[in-house]
This record gives structure tokens, sequence and C-alpha cells, in this order.
């Protein structure tokens, strides 16, 4: 599942900025860690809700 729009990325991006095709996927996949690594600390709080600083 795709967490990180390329256009989005491309929008983000100080004018002038070029990205490598494989740039957007490896940024989706460290987005999909973040997540997950904040999801077990939720868990391991015992919350099923993950807050701003679980990041």
């Amino acid at each position: 599942m795709a967490l990180v729009v390329k256009n989005a990325v491309k929008k983000a991006a100080p004018k002038g900025m070029r990205f490598s095709g494989d740039f957007v996927a490896a940024l989706d996949k460290r987005v999909g860690e973040i997540v997950n690594e904040a999801a077990e600390r939720a868990k391991s709080n015992k919350r099923a809700t993950c807050r701003p600083y679980d990041l």
C-alpha cells in the first residue's frame, strides 16, 4: 500500500529540486516503518491510538 504520493513529494520539494526514480519508493518504505514503530510504542503503552509523541 502506497503511503506517499509522488506528486505531493514534488510539490513539497524546494524549487528546482529533483528526485531519482527510487526516492519515492524508499521514502514510502521509511514512512511505513515510522508508522509501525509508532503503533508498537502505542501498544506497549496499552493504547490503541497513536499519538504524536509516539513518533
